[in-house]
């Protein structure tokens, strides 16, 4: 199913519903529950990577965890 570019996630997550005949509660869970996931492990600091069929990678920058690492080293000497 080719969505278009400027179609909202509401209107997606509907023609989803229609197509696979299911409640729009599932989709919706479907849809939303992977961003909550990478989101939960994100929250966490331990930045690990996590990677989702289909979108791809999500990490933390190494430049930036050092950045981070730097940081909290002068933080917990003041």
């Amino acid at each position: 199913m080719k969505v278009p570019k400027y179609l909202n996630d509401k209107v997606i997550i509907q023609r989803l519903a229609t197509k696979y005949n299911l409640p729009l509660h599932v989709i919706e869970d479907a849809v939303y529950s992977q961003f909550a996931f990478v989101s939960s492990t994100i929250r966490k600091g331990e930045f690990e990577a996590v990677r989702l069929p289909y979108l791809g990678k999500f990490h933390v920058r190494r430049g930036r965890t050092d950045y981070l690492d730097k940081h909290n080293e002068r933080s917990d000497n003041d």
